[in-house]
Parts: C-alpha cells; sequence; structure tokens
C-alpha cells in the first residue's frame, strides 16, 4: 500500500495534467476519499481477508494457543460495532472474525417473516447480507479515518509538526475494521450448480470462507434439532469442488472451506449410496445402515434389498421414505465425514455437537489427525447449550469419578441458583472461561464462534429497557441504563450522528463547495453535549 503523502503526490501529478481543468480538485482531499475506501469491491476484500485466515491457519498449526474467534452478527450495524469495540479495547482486530449465520438469516433478514432454520429463507438473503456487514465495516474505517484527518487539520493549524507527524503516521499504518467472514451457505439450496451459484454471489460480496454442511437441501434442519437426514458423500465432496469452483474463478486462489458434518446428532439418509466395489466411499456409507439379513423368500412387496458383501440384506426404510442408520455409529461417521471432506478439497472441519464437551470433541479430533495430521476444526459455541448446566453436570461427573463427595448436589437440578455460590459452580464456571483455549490445544480447534449472540442481546437489552422505561424508572430507565453507561464506557454511537455520517458529510460538503458548504457539525449541533 502506498502511504498518504504518496496518495497525495500521485495526486497533484494527475491533476496537472488536465491542463487546468481539475485545479478545484485539492489532491489531499482527493488522497483521503482515497484511503477512507481502500476495497473497492466484494472480491477485493474477499482476497485480502483470505490470506489472513490462512496466515491464521498456518500460526495455529506452530501454536495452539493462536486460535481465532468470532461472534455471529446478523446486520451490519452489529457487525460494525463489534468491530469498533474490538479495535478499542484490544488496540488489534487481528484474529477477530465475524460469523454469518443462516439461522439468524432465517429468524430475522426473510422476507417471510420469522423462519425456521430449515433453508426456507431466499438464498439472496446470505450475499446481502454479506454485502451490508462490509459496506458497514468500510463505513467504520473512513469514520475512523475522518477523526484522523480532523486531528492532522487542527495540529497543523497549531503548528504541531510533531503532533501531525504522529498523526500522519496513525493514518499510514491504519488497521481497517474488515476483517474475514465465515458464511454459511447450509447445505447449498440445491443441487451441486446451484450450490456453485449461490458461493460465487457470496464470495463477489467479499465472503472468504464459506461453510458448507452434509445434510440435504430440502430436508435441512437445524444443527441442533431433530430429523436431520445426510447425504452420501460423494454427493457432499461434488458442493465441496463447486465451492472451489466458484473461488477458483473468481480469482480468490486461497478461499477458504469449511466442511461441516452434521452426522453425529443426524439418523437418517435419503439414499443409499452408489458403491462399485467392497470398501469404496458408497460401501462405507451403506455400512452404517441399519438393516438385516434375509431369505429372498422373505421378501415384500415393495422392498428395497442390496447386496452388501455377498450378502442379501433389507436397509431398515420408514414411512417417510428415508433410510435408517444403525444406533452408536454416529462418531464414526462424523470421522469419515471429516476425514473425507479434507482429502477432497476442504480446508476446515465442523463438526456439530450435542454438547460442549472437550474429550468427546479431542476423541474425534485423534481419530481425524491420524489420517490428516493438521485437521483442525471451527466450533460452534452455540446457545443452543445449556453451558451453565452442562459444565456443572461435567464438574459434578468428574468429581464423582475422583471420589470426592457430591451428596450436597443434585445433578438433575445443578442450573438452580441455590448452587451459583458453590465450590461446584465456581469450577465450572472456571471451565467455561478456559473452554476456548483448553479445547483449542486438546481438541484441535482453529476457530470458536458463537453463532446467535447478537439475537439473545438484542432481546435481553430490550428486555430491560422496556421493563425499566414503561414501568416506575421512566426516562431514567433509558438514562442510566443505556446513555449513562455508553458515555462512561465510551460507547462511540453515543454521538449517533457522527456514526451515521454526518461529520464525513460535512467533510464532503467542504471539499466540493469550500466555503460555501452548510453543514451540520455546527456550534448549535446537540452531539456537542457528548465532548
Amino acid at each position: 500500500m502506498s502511504t498518504f503523502q504518496q496518495d497525495i503526490d500521485a495526486i497533484a501529478k494527475l491533476r496537472a495534467q488536465q491542463g487546468g481543468t481539475w485545479d478545484d480538485i485539492n489532491p489531499e482531499y482527493a488522497a483521503r476519499m482515497k484511503s477512507q475506501n481502500r476495497f473497492k469491491t466484494g472480491l477485493d476484500i474477499a482476497r485480502y481477508t483470505a490470506g489472513i485466515m490462512r496466515k491464521d491457519m498456518a500460526e495455529y498449526d506452530a501454536d495452539s494457543s493462536k486460535y481465532t474467534q468470532s461472534l455471529g452478527c446478523w446486520h451490519g450495524f452489529i457487525g460494525q460495532q463489534k468491530l469498533i469495540s474490538i479495535k478499542k479495547h484490544f488496540d488489534t482486530t487481528e484474529k477477530r472474525y465475524l460469523y454469518l449465520s443462516g439461522w439468524m438469516i432465517a429468524a430475522l433478514r426473510s422476507e417471510f417473516g420469522p423462519l425456521p432454520d430449515q433453508s426456507m429463507h431466499e438464498k439472496t438473503a446470505v450475499p446481502d447480507l454479506i454485502e451490508e456487514l462490509y459496506t458497514f465495516l468500510r463505513q467504520a474505517d473512513a469514520r475512523e479515518l475522518g477523526g484522523l484527518f480532523r486531528e492532522l487539520d487542527a495540529a497543523r493549524q497549531s503548528g504541531d509538526q510533531v503532533a501531525a507527524k504522529a498523526v500522519q503516521n496513525k493514518i499510514d499504518n491504519f488497521q481497517t475494521h474488515v476483517v474475514p467472514i465465515i458464511a454459511d451457505i447450509d447445505a447449498g439450496f440445491g443441487n451441486a450448480e446451484a450450490t456453485y451459484l449461490l458461493a460465487k454471489k457470496m464470495i463477489e460480496a467479499g465472503a472468504c470462507a464459506i461453510q458448507i454442511e452434509n445434510q440435504v437441501s430440502d430436508e435441512k434442519q437445524c444443527g441442533h434439532q431433530d430429523g436431520k437426514v445426510t447425504v452420501p458423500h460423494e454427493d457432499f465432496l461434488a458442493k465441496i469442488r463447486a465451492v472451489r469452483y466458484a473461488f477458483l474463478e473468481l480469482g480468490v486462489d486461497d478461499g477458504v472451506i469449511v466442511a461441516r458434518t452434521d452426522s453425529l446428532g443426524a439418523g437418517l439418509t435419503k439414499q443409499i449410496a452408489v458403491t462399485h466395489e467392497v470398501g469404496d466411499l458408497g460401501d462405507q456409507y451403506n455400512s452404517f445402515l441399519d438393516f438385516e439379513e434375509l431369505d429372498p423368500a422373505e421378501m415384500n412387496h415393495g422392498d428395497v434389498i442390496i447386496n452388501h458383501h455377498g450378502k442379501l440384506v433389507r436397509p431398515k426404510r420408514l414411512p417417510s421414505n428415508l433410510y435408517q442408520f444403525r444406533k452408536g455409529t454416529g462418531e464414526d461417521r462424523c470421522v469419515l465425514d471429516s476425514i473425507t471432506s479434507l482429502q477432497n478439497g476442504a480446508d476446515l472441519l465442523w463438526i456439530e455437537t450435542e454438547k460442549p464437551h472437550i474429550g468427546q470433541i479431542g476423541g474425534m479430533v485423534k481419530r481425524i489427525r491420524e489420517v490428516i495430521p493438521n485437521a483442525k476444526l471451527v466450533y460452534n459455541n452455540s446457545p443452543s447449550f445449556n453451558w451453565t448446566l452442562n459444565f456443572r453436570q461435567q464438574v459434578f461427573d468428574a468429581w464423582s469419578e475422583e471420589g470426592k463427595d457430591v451428596s450436597a448436589y443434585d445433578r438433575d437440578k445443578l442450573m438452580s441458583v441455590e448452587y451459583d455460590e458453590t465450590h461446584l459452580a465456581i469450577e465450572a464456571d472456571a471451565w467455561i472461561r478456559t473452554f476456548q483455549a483448553d479445547s483449542s490445544r486438546e481438541a484441535g480447534i482453529f476457530h470458536h464462534l458463537i453463532t446467535l449472540p447478537t439475537y439473545h442481546t438484542a432481546a435481553l437489552s430490550t428486555d430491560i429497557l422496556a421493563k425499566d422505561y414503561f414501568g416506575e424508572e421512566g426516562m431514567l430507565g433509558y438514562v442510566k441504563g443505556v446513555q449513562r453507561q455508553e458515555i462512561r464506557k465510551t460507547i462511540a454511537c453515543v454521538k449517533h450522528q457522527n456514526m451515521a455520517g454526518s461529520d464525513m458529510g460535512d467533510d464532503h460538503k467542504e471539499y466540493f463547495a469550500g466555503e460555501a458548504a452548510l453543514k451540520a457539525g455546527g456550534k448549535d449541533n446537540t452531539m456537542n453535549q457528548f465532548g
């Protein structure tokens, strides 16, 4: 990247070539606008952020403490505020991403209204949200740089060259709010061609990482609901290849594919896999089916019979025309799914589990790494888990195995507030606090995400405000619970006019019209009350 001064010089040279027709164009103003719009297209963003993810993956391979994190965001403003807060608190956005959840799109962004997580929402809502998120992140860049330019002007006007040089150094080394998005394409919204077409739209909007799951597109369920139906490996691999072709076509050569298996909780399949020889992928998939060996004379009208290793077997078929897997095969299927995906072009794994248990996750990863040594996971730290109850029960079980006295606790009622200050609850909270670091070290988790956190935070904060404002607190409910907290915690959007772009608009008016500009940020702007 060129420095701010180099951009000014380049534009000044370009202006001089125009024979006087651009004399009213200020090269520094143009350079400011250029720096405030670093990424011109979604593909620029996808290429830039893919490089970040690849670097982070390599660093994790060398040191498992260098894991990455994200929170799911359902609106551009939410994503923007998250990154602004991260920069404020940690001075860097490194190893922090955004997650785009298909669940939240279905629940919050569909024109049909709130929907369950069953791929019924408009597929175009996914790339639309990616574009929206990056629009807001780019605006965060423009806003922060605009503040630096104002600092630069103030330093120059005061004649403080040291301060001016320091501000210019900040401008030259500015860290963007634009970070990788891991985007949920569900089960691909149709056949492999449909997956390819949607993947292209997502990449063009800026996605460098696409997560795809091995469920049947037209029977897709939320990973934490019942009734999940998986597809044979070759069907899933075709979609992984479709996503890779989309990345390559668009020139995002290091785009990241996250292959998700829902097999742990999926007991059904829609298809019997095609198999050509003993031990091939189709044969391995079919080997997990719940079937019974039978004599040809025992066949009923309409039965589906397959030759399995020289024996005639009848897979258990349900009235829904789905086939059932044998109980207890989920982990084996997850391991096979994961190995197969990595051997056929996926970069990262996602194993959807029913609880956050390091031993369970780590056991599967250990088996996968026997074949793929650098296998690593994206893991859903899901709000669908009751984290408090799960970890209190895990501590209870661990203490029981160690021979500790747990007679003071009722394992089934450990969620109760009466246990909150007990040694067991305190220990469980300590396990929760270190879960991400521990599981990244012991279970191969490269990226930790919470799929739906801002769905829940929006509901919780709104409930608190509604109770106070419409109750006895009245206006104090807002002032004490919201605005006073914003001011004291230096939340940027307390100056909501500035956050929405009024200062940037004033800058542009001055660039375009000079002294004739009618600006909003004068002494009578009430935003000045916030300092």
